[in-house]
Parts: structure tokens; sequence; C-alpha cells
């Protein structure tokens, strides 16, 4: 797919910015918001606009650098198969998320 180069952020994603002005978000300045947005909340064919605009690679490297983000296990998976992350970290993000908040606390 060729990729967008529009500094624009697609009208088809505004219904997944809510609560915000979607008028006021820029392409670069707000690209990590952007991106977890649409990933977390987006349907199929923001997710495929998303695609073109930033490519696999590219949300590739956007899921590992941020963990997984916030992204369900469902999600993860479903990521970990179309972009080949490695199985093994996605599984570590997945128990993660499964631990509660109790096993999760951090002593000083």
């Amino acid at each position: 797919m060729t990729r967008i180069r529009s500094r624009e952020i697609p009208p088809q994603f505004k219904p997944f910015f809510w609560d915000c002005n979607f008028k006021q978000l820029h392409w670069e300045n707000d690209r990590d918001f952007i991106i977890n947005r649409i990933l977390l909340h987006g349907n199929w064919d923001s997710i495929r606009c998303l695609n073109a605009r930033v490519g696999d690679s590219s949300l590739r490297e956007w899921i590992l650098q941020h963990q997984g983000g916030q992204l369900s296990p469902p999600q993860l998976r479903f990521w970990e198969l179309v972009l080949k992350l490695p199985k093994p970290q996605v599984s570590s993000w997945i128990n993660t998320r499964r631990k509660g908040l109790w096993e999760q606390r951090i002593y000083p």
C-alpha cells in the first residue's frame, strides 16, 4: 500500500476522538496518541487507514516501543500474528496485564 503523507488526520478518525477537540490534533505532535486511540478503539476501516499512513513496520515499532500500549490481550494476540511480533514478548505483556493492581505494586 502507498503511504499517505498528509499532515491532516483522516476525517474518519473523528468518532474515536470524542473526548478532545479533533480540529486541534496534529499528526506530528499527537502521533502516539492518535495511533494508540485507533489501535484501541478503531474499526477495521480506521485501522486500515492508519496502516496506509504509517505502514506495518511503524505499527510494529510503535507496539514494541510502547510494550503493547494499552492493548487488551486479544488485541495483542491479533497484532502479534499480523505484525509478526515476538510471541514471548507479547505473552509477557499479556501476563503483566492479567496481574491485578495488588501484584503490580512497587515498594520504595
